[in-house]
């Protein structure tokens, strides 16, 4: 069922975007939903999805050669979760576990790359919105890298 084009038109991330942009999106988009608890994607696993979360919350964790994840950051309605799809070697950077019900617009990064290829404006226009999500994550890592341990 094709995702609408005034939904994706709401999401903060595609603000601004041109119709007809919006359009070919909402073409190459469907909606998904999570359970509480379900793991989205594990890290290191192939990178080959991109969401928006409509609504719930996904905790972003890392492993980092541990045996729990420790939390990185969480996103909510609004935000998007998956950037690694759009840079080789197509591997999630993190594990993303529903922490609540969640519902999300999905598209598939093969499509999304062809997308944005034929599509320059387009193209641009991701990759800055990408940037900035990438650069907000690596300062929550840093953050909390910062953060004194418990012990």
């Amino acid at each position: 069922m094709k995702i609408d084009t005034a939904l994706l038109a709401a999401q903060p991330f595609l603000k601004g975007l041109s119709r007809p942009q919006l359009e070919v999106l909402a073409d190459n988009a469907m909606e998904v939903a999570f359970p509480a608890g379900k793991m989205i994607f594990n890290e290191g696993l192939a990178a080959n999805r991109f969401y928006i979360i409509l609504e719930g919350e996904v905790a972003l964790e890392s492993a980092a050669g541990k045996k729990a994840g420790q939390l990185v950051q969480t996103i909510h309605a609004g935000d998007v979760l998956g950037w690694s799809w759009l840079f080789p070697p197509y591997q999630w950077s993190f594990d993303a576990r529903a922490v609540k019900p969640t519902r999300a617009i999905i598209f598939f990064a093969t499509t999304l790359r062809e997308l944005c290829e034929s599509d320059h404006a387009l193209g641009y226009e991701w990759m800055k919105r990408v940037t900035k999500v990438v650069i907000e994550r690596l300062q929550a890592t840093r953050r909390q890298s910062l953060q004194p341990s418990k012990k």
